[in-house]
Formats: structure tokens, sequence, C-alpha cells
């Protein structure tokens, strides 16, 4: 029989006690205290993702009914919660920390439970791991519903975890804290670049008076009106099959962000598609709602529902901006069909919108735009590496 660990592979210069093992029930005890007299308003929700938050910032309403909110239960400031509901974040449900400053309340189906003679923070790391999943997976009731794991709370409390001296405890909380914190902080500088790239799609723009709300200093003429059909030409008609060029398929594509998910290189087989060149702009045409768009940076075969457009009145990344603005996005949207919507150009080419004559407006505004992508691009990029030495720690920190 294979020795159980006793220590995890990486640790803290200085550590070198065996970890050591109990059962959750030996550092917890279950909750049960309920919201006797509605004392309580404030319903929580334990989400997979974003921890333990208010039902009303999550679901932006109230999903409980408040006539019945006096059983559910008191969920104070670092009580935990164990949420049966599994998804693809989490395989047998979640189970969080209340990090919030103030108490809430939870439904009965949920597990609450207070810790002690363990460093909060600690425990909660260690549930981001995988380390407790085989127990669940052993012990866990059959016959449970498709999206909920099904666990008694005695067996679920009866739960075998290895921990370390204290000291150590608050080291690796700390050391986590710190990269969660790291994480959370690229993760808000992105979303702040999105919302201001969002709002410039808006206001960079000309809307119906034919001048655009935020304007570069230097250019006072009002934008021209045209069709997209008279600025964009178009090619869908598959006709290229070959194995030497690139191919870019939906698949390739990051939604909304205009990056491809690999390095554009020849698959070394034939692929039939539209052949574009570098300065092209690939529309996903195929439910546009996904925003399957691309700035082609080099010469290759789009595979599938895509358009190539190209443009001989407007300047190439001009084009790529124009795609993306609330106006294209909604006439690109008006498609028919349910399961599978795909743009009209019909409908897109007969539409009007207003260009900047001056080609020199057109390249600033497709300049900071590409600026501000490029800006994104490079969050994400930094947010990847961050969860991939999360996620590396974890599996390696904690046994």
């Amino acid at each position: 029989m294979k020795d159980e660990k006793k220590a995890p592979k990486l640790r803290f210069k200085g550590f070198t006690d065996d970890w050591e093992q109990c059962k959750l029930s030996d550092i917890s005890e279950k909750s049960y205290e309920k919201n006797t007299d509605n004392k309580y308003s404030t319903v929580l929700t334990n989400s997979a993702e974003y921890g333990i938050v208010k039902q009303r910032d999550f679901f932006d309403k109230d999903i409980a009914n408040s006539s019945n909110i006096s059983g559910y239960y008191v969920v104070r400031k670092n009580y935990f919660v164990y949420n049966p509901r599994i998804s693809n974040q989490a395989k047998f449900g979640p189970i969080n920390r209340n990090k919030l400053d103030e108490s809430g309340i939870m439904s009965p189906l949920y597990l609450v439970f207070t810790v002690h003679d363990i460093d909060e923070s600690f425990l909660e790391t260690l549930f981001q791991t995988t380390t407790w999943h085989r127990f669940m997976y052993q012990n866990g009731d059959t016959g449970a519903r498709a999206d909920r794991f099904a666990i008694k709370d005695s067996t679920f409390m009866s739960m075998p975890i290895k921990v370390p001296s204290l000291e150590e405890q608050h080291k690796l909380a700390l050391a986590f804290q710190k990269l969660d914190q790291t994480i959370t902080l690229h993760e808000e500088k992105k979303r702040q670049l999105e919302r201001l790239k969002s709002a410039l799609l808006q206001k960079m723009f000309a809307d119906k008076s034919g001048y655009p709300p935020v304007r570069f200093e230097g250019f006072s003429d009002k934008w021209e009106q045209v069709k997209y059909g008279e600025i964009f030409q178009r090619r869908s008609k598959m006709g290229v099959s070959t194995p030497t060029l690139p191919s870019v398929e939906y698949d390739d594509i990051n939604p909304g962000m205009g990056t491809l998910n690999k390095e554009p290189k020849s698959k070394g087989i034939s692929k039939r598609g539209i052949y574009f060149n570098p300065g092209d702009v690939l529309f996903g045409k195929l439910r546009p709602y996904l925003k399957n768009w691309l700035f082609a940076c080099f010469e290759g075969v789009a595979v599938g529902d895509f358009w190539v457009l190209t443009s001989s009145k407007i300047d190439h990344g001009f084009t790529y901006s124009l795609i993306q603005t609330p106006g294209f996005q909604y006439i690109a949207n008006l498609s028919s069909g349910s399961k599978m919507p795909r743009s009209d150009w019909g409908l897109v080419s007969n539409a009007r919108t207003f260009i900047p004559i001056n080609h020199l407006e057109q390249e600033r505004i497709s300049s900071v735009l590409f600026g501000l992508d490029h800006a994104i691009t490079l969050y994400e990029h930094k947010l990847e590496i961050l969860n991939k030495i999360k996620s590396f720690l974890l599996q390696n920190m904690f046994i």
C-alpha cells in the first residue's frame, strides 16, 4: 500500500515537520442559527467564481421569497458555507468563507459552519485545491440531481484534512492572499480598460448630428453619412483550398478580444475558405453576438461563416473599429434564425453610418482603440500567467 503523503512537495524554508491529519469536525461546528423574526434581510449566495456575495449583486435582483426567509441560516463574517450545486468550476460544489463586512442569510440548502484552532484563510485556500475531492467522490450519496451533489451533513463534517503548524498555515495564507490581491488588481485594471474602450466606441463616433461627442483637437468637420455597403467590400464565398496558408476558424478567435488563442500556422491540410490579406477584417456572421472578429496581420484563409471586409474608402484600422461600434453591432445582430442566427448582408449594407472625411482622424481613432486592445490583451496574458502560477502552487503546497 502506498504511504500517505505527510508533507507537500513545495514548502517555505524552515518548515520540515509532517502535516497532521484531522477531521473537519475537529476544527469546526455546523451552525444552526436561523433568521428568527427576520432579523437579517441581506440574502447571500455562494458562487464558485466569485465566492460569497450578496444575491442582489449576483443576480441583479432578490431571488429569495421575503416571506420565507425566517428559515434561512444566518451567515456571519468568516463563517464557511458549502454549496452543493455543481458546475464546471466546482466539481463537487464550492466551499467559501464569508469575507463581507456584514452578516447575511442563506437558504437551508447550504451547509453553514464555523471553524476554530485553524487559520481561516489557510482553510479557505485549502478548499480551493482538489485535495478534498476524492473524499467527496467516495462518500457522496447516489441519486443526486444532475446539478446538485448529494452528501449528508454528518458525512461532510467527517472529511479528513491535513494541516501544518499554525505558523506555516499563516505563511501559506499570507502568500495566497497577496497572490489573490495581485490577480484582483489585474482583473480590475482590465475591466477599467474594457469600460474605457466601450465608452470611446460610443463617444468617438458620430451620432445623428454627424458630429462625435468626443473628438481630437484640430478636427471640426462634419462626418460624411454613407451606407456600410458603400465603404465595405465583402468577400464571403468559399473558394480557396490550400495546405500552405494558415487557416482561422471560429474556435481560434477569443470572442470580443480580436486575438487568436494560438499562433496562426499552416495545418498542412487543404481547407476551403475565404482568402484574406494583411489588413483585412474578419467578421463572424454566425451568431454575431459572440463577437468573433479579427484584424488580420497575416495572409490566410477564413474557414466558416465569416465575412472578409476590405475598404478602399476608409483606413483599415478604422474598418476594424467601426464594426465594434454599438451602431454596427445592432444592425449585425438583426439576423434571421433563432438557433443559428446569421447577420444579413442586405440589412447591413443598406444601413447608414457616419465616417470622418479626414483619413488622419480615422487613423487617430483606430490608433487609440488598437492601443487599448493591446493593453487589455497584455493584462489578459498576465492574468493567465498568474492563474497558472496559483494553480501550480495549489497543487504542490497542499496535501
